[in-house]
């Protein structure tokens, strides 16, 4: 397994792209956000691909993404919350870097997602309930896919970093 990537999966509101960005600077890493690549690859944001192309269609962009970052070297990258629904994205991650799970409760992801209208899974009369949904379905394939389990529950970017830092010090055998 390459150590050389560091592949951030969770889900939304669990903070991976702060996090990303300040351990891409910490390691001199490149850092990349898988949505934003997605964003500027077709020129629209996220709920205008999920409006017109659908989740599925979202899903089939992002696996493409994926595929061709995860084969690039020296990058942290912040993965979109259902990444890990697609088989083929969980192998890439798993074989080409070390994946770190960014777990955070869905009252914490409602508390630091609420205003945002930039996701579309949670445009719903019940944002808590949807994201405690998500948090069933998709808690057991980050587990399955992660390296390393950090929460990122009540704590600052800065404290994670220094986690992950750590923890990859330990899994590195440094």
């Amino acid at each position: 397994m390459q150590k050389n990537n560091i592949f951030l999966i969770g889900p939304m509101g669990a903070g991976k792209t702060t996090i990303g960005r300040l351990l891409a600077t910490q390691l001199r890493f490149d850092f990349v956000d898988s949505d934003h690549e997605i964003q500027g690859r077709t020129g629209v944001d996220i709920p205008t691909i999920f409006e017109f192309e659908g989740e599925a269609g979202f899903r089939d962009r992002e696996r493409d993404v994926i595929d061709a970052l995860t084969q690039r070297e020296g990058i942290v990258l912040a993965t979109g919350g259902g990444a890990v629904l697609e088989p083929a994205n969980r192998r890439n991650l798993s074989a080409r870097g070390m994946v770190v799970y960014l777990q955070c409760s869905p009252e914490q992801q409602f508390e630091r997602t609420r205003h945002d209208r930039n996701r579309p899974l949670i445009q719903t009369e019940n944002p808590l309930g949807r994201l405690q949904e998500l948090f069933e379905v998709r808690d057991p394939l980050y587990r399955e896919t992660a390296d390393v389990v950090i929460s990122t529950e009540k704590r600052s970017a800065t404290t994670v970093v220094r986690e992950i830092l750590r923890k990859l010090q330990i899994e590195q055998g440094d």
